[in-house]
């Protein structure tokens, strides 16, 4: 047991030190993220001194269950490849323009039309594609406006780990938890609809409020317009994404698991665009761009905490910790407990974990304790950078973008709207689970 938490707690420890101190590695000419690389070695080393048993590990990752760790990385980068695909056609930065140009020369209103925007993308898409998409463009429509971009950049990534709880696709982390115990796509919607729209009514309150004084002054707008070039493309991918919704809503009635109704539709659109591209004489590089933005760290990231955290099932560790969190008052002792360890062991582990310790908990105190978890796991996102693989891409896109951006900014900020932002929604799930 003690070898297990010896490793764990490390590896924990290095991959927030290796966040804050040398996110990344150049190995000829190639950067490379090294959370990743923590992760991995600690996988590996629990794998070769057996604390991880191989074949428990290889048993869980071929299980049937819903929450088999492939088939969640299949869901999740089916959603994925068709956003970024979108992104790269120029459909989001489309949006922007159109957004920013409707502001009629008010931050205030465009503060506002950016929130909405970055709301209803999260929605649709998810967290981690909103963030890799429209945080450069952010950066970039500040510094030609001449505006402080803390206002917009805060508000963008705020609202995107918010508002990610409406759909169960809005978030590995909701994915892993509600499939842990058989939570559908309806059955997620009727719960937490209601607590992210109000928690999304006090993040912005709290933000016009504090960035009132800035969202004042006077806005220079360019009138240079951004026009879809790919229509038709932009079009099939539009119709193949909100198929896919549609077919992920009704998943649970006509019994197709989410993972395989998103990955025919990532290879739909993936087979059109090779069709496309042949008869129209066009080349690949949407494509191939596409296909490389992809965020591929994720899988050793996501795969090596999944051991780390079957070592500890395996060890009695996770037992220990289910029964110091009891069986009482869990969506508040599940809730707060998930968004602080979300910024300890960042939220993707976090949800693997506290899909073990949930269960140990059965009836309403279960259901509480992982919807509880999930908006632990969002809302913990911007407490701090480590707490969401969304909250690292940021920080890395944001220093790309020479902005001023600190590890204290993202705490100061985090901790005012955070844990309002979190009892609100704690508080209103009560009231429907």
């Amino acid at each position: 047991m003690i070898p297990t938490l010896i490793i764990a707690i490390v590896t924990s420890i290095s991959i927030v030190l290796s966040i804050l101190l040398f996110p990344h590695i150049k190995i000829k000419g190639f950067v490379i993220d090294t959370y990743w690389i923590i992760a991995l070695v600690g996988g590996i080393l629990l794998l070769a001194l057996n604390l991880a048993p191989a074949s428990e590990v290889w048993k869980q990752l071929t299980t049937g269950s819903t929450i088999n760790p492939i088939k969640i990385l299949v869901l999740f980068f089916s959603m994925t490849f068709i956003s970024i695909f979108l992104d790269e056609l120029g459909f989001f930065k489309f949006l922007a323009s159109v957004a920013s140009s409707k502001a009629k020369r008010s931050q205030i209103s465009l503060f506002f039309t950016f929130y909405i925007l970055t709301a209803v993308l999260t929605i649709f898409t998810s967290n981690d594609v909103v963030i890799l998409t429209l945080t450069p463009f952010m950066c970039f429509f500040c510094k030609r406006s001449n505006v402080n971009p803390m206002p917009y950049l805060i508000g963008e990534f705020m609202a995107a780990n918010t508002w990610s709880l409406m759909f169960v696709i809005g978030n590995p982390t909701n994915i892993y938890l509600a499939t842990s115990v058989g939570i559908t796509f309806i059955d997620y919607i009727k719960v937490m609809a209601v607590p992210t729209i109000a928690a999304g009514i006090v993040e912005i309150t709290i933000l016009y409020f504090l960035f009132r004084k800035q969202l004042k002054q006077p806005l220079e707008v360019s009138d240079q317009q951004y026009y879809l070039k790919h229509k038709v493309p932009v079009i099939v991918g539009l119709i193949v994404l909100l198929t896919c919704l549609v077919f992920l809503i009704i998943s649970s009635y006509i019994n197709i698991e989410m993972w395989i109704i998103a990955l025919i539709c990532a290879v739909s659109l993936l087979l059109f665009m090779l069709v496309y591209c042949i008869f129209k004489k066009k080349d690949f590089k949407h494509l191939v761009r596409t296909l490389i933005r992809l965020p591929y760290q994720l899988i050793p990231f996501f795969l090596s905490m999944f051991i780390i955290v079957v070592a500890l099932n395996v060890q009695g560790i996770t037992d220990k910790f289910a029964s110091f969190l009891g069986s009482n008052n869990t969506i508040w002792v599940y809730g707060y407990s998930s968004y602080l360890i979300s910024n300890v062991i960042n939220n993707i582990p976090m949800s693997i974990l506290f899909t073990n310790l949930t269960s140990h908990l059965s009836g309403v105190a279960q259901q509480h304790a992982v919807y509880a978890s999930i908006i632990g796991s969002n809302i913990g996102a911007f407490l701090t950078p480590i707490g969401a693989l969304a909250g690292i891409m940021f920080s890395d896109l944001v220093k790309q973008s020479k902005v001023k951006f600190t590890f204290l900014n993202f705490i100061e900020y985090g901790l005012i709207v955070s844990l309002p932002v979190i009892t609100v929604a704690l508080a209103v799930a009560l009231l429907f689970i």
